[in-house]
């Protein structure tokens, strides 16, 4: 297997920790909590939890787009935890992101000749003939066409906004990108047109992706590997196939038990398992397991330390004690 194009140790991003009033110091936000995971060229890594779990923090961190506050963070074997601004501007030709709300992100006063022109300009100066016809180029690429050009972002549909996103992300032939819920803001039926889009695109270029979402199905359409996020902390990590036919870990069986399918007889046989309350504040975590105030299974062994992130089958990690819980039960131990 070819080296990592992307190597995170350890990454953590917290927030606050200043004092407020009379002097008390407030509890820092952990939304990342030690991270580690790695992805290889062509990849696509899906990265999958609630809301509030950390996952678009580690997307954006990992650019460098936030400031990691410990860890590691490695691309294509070079350190850049801490690299200049300078040096950042020149990765970005390799890094990209495509964000989840696709007018958001787009300059409304700008039109697309140069939404897209501007990113190319990174690559060096073009004639403003050959610009304009690289621009038609990655258009079309995404399914648009040069009638687009003179148009502003308002000018455009939900679908068709995140396709120019799209564009402007491939327009520096990026080697990685983070699509960080690409598809949350759109109706279902352009979801799929957008899904199959990037599907299409990463098996033609190779790109490395990391793909975040909170919806398990888009996950396991696109991602050879998936990790599922808790408060901050990776819990649990495989190839596709096996997390979503092998659940190890409660809270990633508790996440497919509720997932919509389309097989009715899957459906009909699936175990419900419903997670009580909320998640704990990332201010203010439980000790130990984080995930222990709201697991069936937790013991009181769950709150006395942090569990190990251990390997439990072939390319299969995960953060959990209880080796005695197999498909939702309790498997008796033989003596």
């Amino acid at each position: 297997m070819k080296d990592p194009i992307v190597e995170i140790d350890n990454l953590q991003k917290h927030y606050g920790g200043s004092k407020g009033f009379f002097g008390r110091v407030r509890k820092p936000v952990k939304a990342v909590d030690g991270v580690s995971f790695t992805i290889h060229p062509g990849e696509v890594v899906g990265l999958v939890g609630e809301s509030g779990s950390g996952k678009s923090t580690v997307g954006r961190t990992l650019l460098r787009l936030h400031e990691p506050t410990a860890g590691k963070i490695r691309f294509d074997g070079e350190d850049i935890t801490h690299a200049t601004p300078q040096r950042m501007r020149a990765l970005r030709r390799d890094m990209q992101i495509i964000f989840q709300d696709p007018y958001s992100s787009l300059n409304p006063r700008t039109r697309v000749i140069d939404i897209v022109g501007e990113a190319l300009d990174l690559l060096g100066p073009l004639p403003k003939a050959e610009r304009s016809e690289r621009v038609v180029q990655l258009l079309e690429q995404v399914g648009l066409t040069g009638d687009h050009l003179r148009r502003f972002p308002h000018e455009f549909s939900g679908g068709q906004r995140q396709r120019l996103c799209i564009a402007r992300a491939l327009a520096v032939r990026p080697r990685f990108v983070v699509a960080d819920e690409p598809v949350a803001a759109l109706d279902v039926s352009i979801q799929a047109q957008i899904m199959n889009l990037l599907v299409d695109l990463q098996r033609e270029i190779g790109i490395a992706m990391l793909f975040i979402s909170h919806d398990l199905g888009l996950v396991e359409f696109i991602a050879d590997r998936v990790m599922v996020m808790y408060l901050g902390r990776v819990v649990e990590m495989a190839p596709a196939r096996e997390l979503y036919a092998n659940p190890r870990h409660p809270y990633t069986r508790a996440l497919l038990s509720t997932a919509p399918t389309v097989d009715p007889r899957a459906a009909r046989a699936r175990k419900r398992e419903l997670l009580q309350g909320e998640p704990p504040s990332p201010a203010n975590p439980p000790s130990g397991c984080t995930f222990r105030t709201r697991c069936p299974f937790a013991v009181d062994a769950c709150a006395v330390e942090r569990p190990a992130y251990r390997q439990v089958g072939a390319g299969h990690f995960h953060a959990c004690i209880r080796d005695d819980v197999a498909g939702g039960q309790v498997v008796p131990q033989v003596a």
